[in-house]
């Protein structure tokens, strides 16, 4: 039986990155696109309706996370099999979709992160060194705590199995950053399968980032997260 895949973006201010993105997505193999546009001050919902994506609105920002429990309670909905999570801001290379997508539509795994540390990809592609020396000290206490060995948590490219999605509470995660961390935290702690896929990365000035004491929040929140899970 063919599987239903579902792209989702969550987007902010991804006017000038949309477009680029959006032409990258192989033909063929999606059976939709949707966007949720979580109070942009740009016109990134009038591209996204011009390329003919699938538009969601949050007329108020309602965070990083609360943009993706939108879209994937949309995504399950519409009965997606197969749902990828892609950022609008041509910091992941979305040619990258099929090799992300193939081990859950073989019932290989449920979940399928695309690293930026395989291969080199993100020093390659310029990421800042303290991000660098962050990812590889955070997902060195998540790889001791949660028992698994991944090159990267960190991705915000990563694909997850309708089976995953039903069957985790991740609309009781974080609406912020942390969102990502908690969802595999929870996978981890229910024994789902995760695998990986070496990506390339881009940074450069219109790509979203976190700034630093963003970033030291975000760290601060993961290491909570996993003490938490060390007391249950």
């Amino acid at each position: 039986m063919d599987k239903k895949i579902i792209i989702v973006m969550p987007a902010y201010n991804a006017e000038l990155t949309l477009e680029n993105t959006y032409r990258d997505i192989p033909k063929g193999i999606v059976d939709e696109v949707i966007l949720c546009d979580d109070g942009s001050k740009d016109r990134t919902v009038d591209v996204a309706r011009g390329l003919g994506i699938s538009v969601l609105v949050h007329e108020k920002n309602k965070g990083y996370g609360g943009n993706q429990k939108t879209l994937y309670r949309e995504a399950l909905d519409k009965g997606a099999d197969v749902i990828v999570m892609l950022h609008p801001d041509y910091q992941y290379d979305a040619s990258k979709i099929p090799g992300l997508i193939q081990p859950i539509i073989e019932d290989k795994v449920d979940i399928v992160l695309g690293s930026r540390i395989l291969g080199g990809g993100a020093l390659k592609g310029n990421m800042p060194l303290w991000k660098y020396a962050a990812n590889r000290f955070l997902t060195y206490c998540e790889n001791k705590v949660l028992d698994l060995n991944l090159s990267e948590f960190h991705t915000g490219f990563r694909a997850f199995s309708r089976g995953f999605l039903k069957n985790v509470d991740w609309q009781a995660n974080s609406d912020d950053f942390l969102f990502d961390a908690q969802i595999l935290i929870k996978a981890a702690g229910a024994g789902f399968k995760i695998a990986e896929i070496p990506i390339e990365t881009r940074y450069f000035k219109e790509a979203s980032q976190v700034d630093f004491f963003a970033g030291v929040r975000y760290g601060l929140g993961i290491l909570w997260e996993l003490a938490k899970y060390c007391r249950r």
